[in-house]
């Protein structure tokens, strides 16, 4: 790969011994010198590349990382972090965060994971699948999918590239309680950018793949013809008059429409008494259809993970079950501010799946008959407090159930509480490139802002 000095599986459990024993070595010098601590090693080695015209325009060889150390002390807390492992670097950063945690406030509810939650067995969740790729393997894959647009159609006129990732990383994480875990985890992605022009009118859409191996990877044909259909359909589009209408998130926008759930029902937003949904633990706030499971030990899942970043074991649990909120998604500090249990989402989700209803996307479009297609999302207009939304959007316009032609430089609103309480249903065509999975989702009716 883009290590040669021995089989990339050797290199890699030998880079996760090294970073094993500097977190024990960590642990090792805090223990006299403070109440407890935690010490976590993220290191990441790459490459990325990137052709324009079938040209290389870019290589990037990357290895990146550092040890980073909470320590905590008469309920004070501390933090420093050092990219140099040898065992004097290590015993200044520990030093250097005791020494910041003089100065920090009192808080009783600073402190590490409660010991009966950590992962002190981790599972494998063979996230690590790496393979063997040179650089000029790297940039055939990226120029063939750039090169496989192009050749679409003679109204793709430029293109903003192809590019090809692919790296793998190692995760140790320790505490005073005596666990230390590790995982080591692969992802690669290939990815394709083009131009398109009719009567004047320039449009850019773009394509890509991603998976844990190689294998996983669409083709790089696949990526550049996603690429140039994606792009080719939004040429010539039309503004909208203002008007109410159904609409239709797609799948890889409708990710997003979840992903405000995760903010509004974070411990942090909730405990600070900033969330729209802060009375909503135990009550319906989704169509009774609907669940929500969190699949954080699927098997080489994108967003699997068997501990979170304090160390918390993940656990499969139904977020909505009936369209019933089950949990607040909580760390061990925002769990010790509303008297709770951490419940591993230090760090962030893990793998939510959001079940179709047994629709394909053209019975969806049936289904609504007249309305707005969503395929992509501008600006920030959405308030974590309020639950108001309004973002600036673009997609297509369905009459009859079927397309007639794109749409542009419209801004769709509504509040969030009011969309996912009235979602008519889900399409089956799931998008699985996030850590949100859910298929196109069907709104009765959003305020559209048009010409």
């Amino acid at each position: 790969m883009w290590i040669e000095s021995m089989n990339l599986t050797e290199q890699v459990s030998e880079q996760r011994k090294k970073l094993e024993d500097a977190v024990a070595q960590a642990l090792s010098f805090a223990k006299s010198r403070c109440d407890a601590a935690e010490v976590a090693v993220n290191k990441s080695t790459g490459i990325s590349v990137s052709t324009r015209q079938g040209e290389v325009e870019n290589v990037e060889f990357n290895s990146d990382g550092a040890l980073g150390i909470t320590v905590y002390h008469n309920q004070r807390k501390g933090s420093a972090s050092s990219t140099d492992l040898s065992p004097a670097a290590i015993e200044r950063t520990v030093q250097a965060a005791v020494d910041i945690a003089r100065y920090t406030s009192e808080d009783p509810c600073a402190g590490p994971a409660e010991k009966s939650l950590l992962a002190f067995e981790a599972p494998d969740l063979q996230l690590f699948q790496a393979s063997d790729i040179t650089p000029e393997e790297a940039i055939k894959l990226a120029s063939q999918a750039e090169m496989a647009a192009l050749q679409v159609d003679s109204r793709i006129v430029n293109t903003e590239g192809g590019s090809f990732n692919g790296h793998y990383g190692v995760r140790v994480f320790g505490n005073s309680h005596g666990m230390l875990q590790s995982y080591c985890s692969s992802r690669y992605s290939m990815s394709s950018c083009v131009i398109a022009e009719q009567n004047g009118d320039m449009e850019r859409d773009y394509a890509y793949t991603i998976g844990r191996s190689l294998s996983a990877l669409k083709s790089p044909e696949w990526v550049g013809q996603e690429c140039a259909r994606r792009t080719l359909a939004r040429l010539s589009p039309r503004k909208l008059p203002t008007m109410k209408a159904p609409v239709i998130f797609a799948a890889e926008v409708a990710t997003g429409l979840f992903g405000h759930l995760v903010g509004a029902i974070s411990g942090s937003s909730i405990y600070r008494k900033s969330s729209f949904l802060l009375d909503s633990l135990g009550k319906q706030i989704l169509p009774e259809w609907l669940t929500i499971n969190e699949q954080p030990h699927l098997i080489g899942g994108l967003a699997s993970s068997p501990f979170d970043s304090e160390g918390v074991r993940t656990t499969e649990r139904n977020i909505i079950e009936k369209g019933v909120l089950q949990t607040w998604l909580m760390t061990s500090y925002s769990a010790r501010k509303l008297g709770l249990q951490s419940t591993g989402h230090a760090g962030g989700i893990h793998n939510w799946r959001i079940a179709g209803q047994g629709l394909s996307f053209e019975a969806l479009l049936k289904q609504m008959g007249t309305g707005l297609i969503v395929t992509e999302l501008m600006g920030q207009g959405v308030s974590g407090i309020t639950g108001d939304y309004s973002r600036g959007a673009s997609g297509f316009w369905v009459e009859n159930g079927e397309i007639q032609y794109p749409v542009s430089e419209i801004t769709i609103a509504g509040n969030l509480k009011e969309m996912w309480a009235n979602m008519v249903t889900i399409a089956d065509d799931i998008e699985t490139r996030s850590n949100i999975q859910c298929g196109s989702v069907l709104l009765p009716e959003m305020s559209i802002a048009g010409q």
